[in-house]
């Protein structure tokens, strides 16, 4: 490849690499952190996880939600995590506050008490913040979701630039891509360290930033959907006006289904055969959406989907996860692709040492930067060199 070109890749990969280096240097390590969040949160919890097992009858989902919104400055129950495990408590969470804070507590399934609110929760939402919106205002509404997609999407470019510049005159040499040359100095081995660790990490960084744009940009997201579900786009429905005007009595039992009556559907309809449940709790007329991990599910996120009314226990529809496409199965595993955690234990290490590495190029990146303008200011006098010392092709 001809000088110039590698000069003007050069030009853009510093440019760029200038711009968003802070941000994914934060980016990256703060994922780092959120790789195991679930195991650390479950670690912090594992005292009030269970109960003691009672010949008592736990409690029915309407019964939990309307013990907690009895206590002083309850909010609105949003989602409960129920499981099949006797002794296990069941986990609330509550919507989000006029902070736009949200919180969880651990519930008795036998009598409704509150033994906890669950450890570690906002510790990691607000990591998730800085990880996903850099804590700017508005979070998932605000400018800090753009910046974040914006960097993504710039660290892909450093990474086809950066496979150019580094393009050996040896292709199939191995140990030209993955071997850094660590015995020699200076200059020479930031260069080695940050060219061959980034060809190591350079799969799973493409993988994190697909993903990572659902998050930022609704185009690329419905972009995505449209790609690979093999469903067409659902259209927004108006909701129906009563004829005559509806009475008092009847718009207050629309507005509130029944949770025990959608939940005596789906034991009827899975019995034993499931470990826990998702029940999300309406905000008003419309059926109840219960999202179930069997007992012989592949993983954690291998949920099938029942939406059933809670007015009459009849079965609106269901999703079961082993009838997915692939399309639609990568669509409800989006976030475990970005983690890692679709690859099983040794994918989220080896996520995790990736995105933890992401502050080596920052600091790599920018050592290289300005040491090559330290050697471009030295090599001026000289017009019998056309390249400084230490210098790469293309520099």
């Amino acid at each position: 490849m001809a000088s110039p070109i590698k000069s003007a890749f050069l030009q853009v990969h510093s440019i760029i690499g200038l711009a968003i280096a802070l941000v994914v240097g934060l980016m990256g390590l703060t994922g780092a952190m959120l790789s195991f969040e679930d195991d650390i949160v479950a670690a912090l919890n594992r005292d009030v996880a269970r109960v003691d097992v009672r010949s008592a009858p736990v409690l029915t989902p309407d019964e939990i939600v309307a013990r907690l919104q009895a206590q002083p400055g309850a909010g609105k129950v949003q989602l409960m995590l129920l499981s099949s495990e006797p002794g296990a408590t069941v986990r609330a969470r509550f919507a989000r506050n006029e902070a736009g804070e949200r919180s969880s507590v651990f519930v008795d399934p036998y009598d409704g008490r509150v033994l906890s609110a669950v450890s570690g929760e906002g510790f990691f939402a607000t990591l998730r913040n800085l990880h996903r919106f850099l804590l700017l205002p508005g979070n998932g509404n605000g400018y800090g979701r753009l910046i974040t997609g914006v960097c993504a999407i710039g660290l892909l470019v450093l990474l086809i630039s950066g496979m150019v510049l580094r393009w050996p005159r040896r292709v199939r040499s191995i140990r030209m891509w993955l071997k850094p040359n660590l015995a020699m100095p200076g200059r020479a081995f930031h260069w080695s360290l940050h060219s061959v660790v980034g060809t190591w990490v350079l799969p799973i960084y493409v993988i994190t930033i697909l993903t990572g744009l659902w998050w930022s940009f609704d185009w690329y997201k419905a972009s995505a959907t449209w790609l690979l579900s093999s469903k067409p786009p659902a259209a927004a429905k108006a909701p129906a006006k009563a004829k005559g005007g509806a009475k008092p009595a009847d718009a207050a039992q629309a507005a509130a289904p029944s949770l025990d009556r959608a939940w005596a559907t789906f034991l009827a309809e899975q019995g034993s055969q499931y470990t826990n449940v998702y029940l999300l709790v309406p905000n008003g007329p419309g059926p109840v959406r219960l999202r179930s991990l069997a007992k012989d599910a592949p993983h954690d996120v291998a949920r099938d989907d029942f939406r059933i009314d809670g007015a009459t226990g009849r079965v609106v529809n269901v999703e079961r996860y082993a009838d997915k496409s692939v399309g639609d199965s990568i669509l409800q595993r989006v976030l475990q692709i970005h983690t890692g955690a679709a690859f099983g234990l040794v994918g989220r290490i080896l996520f995790m040492i990736a995105a933890a590495l992401m502050p080596l190029f920052t600091v790599t990146g920018i050592i290289l930067y300005f040491s090559r303008r330290r050697l471009k200011a030295q090599s001026k006098p000289s017009r019998n060199h056309r390249r400084a010392a230490g210098l790469v092709a293309g520099e």
